[in-house]
């Protein structure tokens, strides 16, 4: 029997793995309809943290899935809950899309959006909104010594046909650039994201594995948590990449919907 038929809990990317840009990956719909035949829960666990969980559910939902916002944990609010711990209340500069700062400030976060007043942290989303302005701010209190955050590390973004748009690690490196200085990552591959998960729904890490395309984040992730690791190749890495990297994961297929029988 399949190690996977013995999951009973999938974290699940979404962008090249459930899909790209607009378009449905095909079998997603048949994979995730198996999943739930067979009694398996999924959690969609995304580092784009430019939306929300309720823009993602509307998004689901005109691909034909119907996803509740319970079963999507993203990498914006791995963020809030890693600093709602320790910090709640703190004073944010934040690179973030409007729909980022709505999840910040709806968890008591107050957001300081000009430069010079006093903050407690500088955070990085994947900010599709970024200015120079923003950009300048954020390298002037990370210089400083301002505690400095990234949602998530991933240079890019997977579109369809191969194209991809600069996302947070991009962003990151301009700024390391600029000041030296590297953010700490709460999203994937960071371990911490895992174990967020597991104590919000009650879940046992053993019964769990992640799903993805990219190994840097959703292989590392599992490798870092001690959960299986399944690569797709239908988003960023390809067969010849994988071929080619340290990073090796517990199974490795074309897509999805190579996986349904799987499990």
């Amino acid at each position: 029997m399949s190690i996977l038929k013995e999951k009973d809990t999938f974290l699940l990317d979404m962008d090249g793995t459930i899909f790209l840009g607009n378009e449905l990956i095909e079998g997603a719909l048949d994979f995730l309809d198996t999943l739930k035949k067979n009694g398996k829960r999924y959690i969609f666990l995304t580092n784009n943290s430019s939306k929300n969980k309720l823009i993602y559910v509307e998004k689901l939902r005109k691909l034909g899935i119907d996803a509740a916002a319970e079963e999507i944990f993203t990498s914006g609010e791995a963020t809030t809950r890693y600093l709602k711990r320790n910090h709640e209340g703190a004073r944010i500069y934040l690179l973030g899309t409007p729909a980022l700062e709505d999840e910040f400030e709806r968890e008591g976060f107050q957001l300081v959006k000009k430069r010079g007043e006093e903050v407690d942290f500088v955070v990085l989303g994947f900010d599709t909104t970024l200015t120079y302005e923003k950009i300048w701010g954020a390298c002037e209190y990370i210089a400083s010594g301002v505690e400095y955050i990234a949602t998530h590390p991933d240079f890019n973004c997977p579109l369809p046909n191969d194209a991809f748009m600069p996302d947070a690690g991009a962003m990151a490196a301009m700024i390391e650039a600029s000041t030296g200085k590297k953010p700490k990552v709460i999203g994937k591959p960071n371990k911490e994201v895992v174990e967020s998960i597991a104590y919000k729904y009650g879940l046992d890490k053993t019964g769990m594995a992640m799903v993805g395309d990219r190994l840097y984040t959703d292989i590392q992730t599992g490798i870092n948590a001690g959960i299986t690791s399944v690569l797709v190749f239908s988003g960023e890495t390809k067969e010849r990449d994988y071929e080619d990297s340290s990073i090796q994961a517990d199974f490795a297929f074309s897509s999805v919907k190579q996986m349904i029988q799987e499990v």
